[in-house]
């Protein structure tokens, strides 16, 4: 069964504010069986327009993803992501 995945393309306008959603959003996730794979880090956009910072959580399927992501106690920390960056988030399903 394909793995599931949440990413996210985000560039932080409150830096201090921010690292609450870090302390949060991690223990969380992971508690949903979520692994973060890419967290911040390098990167280069060589085509097309992003955000400043990417993360990628695997979960064990689409559906653990999708659930992670809509998790009532998730959503609440959510909303100091939402208010102290600027961010796009994808749930997509894995190749295998």
């Amino acid at each position: 069964m394909p793995k599931g995945y949440i990413i996210g393309h985000i560039t932080v306008t409150d830096p201090d504010a921010y690292q609450e959603y870090v302390r949060r959003d991690t223990p969380i996730l992971e508690g949903l069986g979520g692994r973060f794979i890419v967290r911040g880090g390098r990167s280069e956009c060589p085509e097309g327009e992003t955000e400043d910072r990417h993360v990628v959580i695997e979960f064990p399927t689409y559906e653990a993803a999708l659930a992670a992501y809509n998790d009532p106690e998730y959503q609440e920390v959510a909303e100091i992501r939402r208010s102290t960056a600027e961010s796009v988030i994808i749930v997509v399903e894995g190749t295998e």
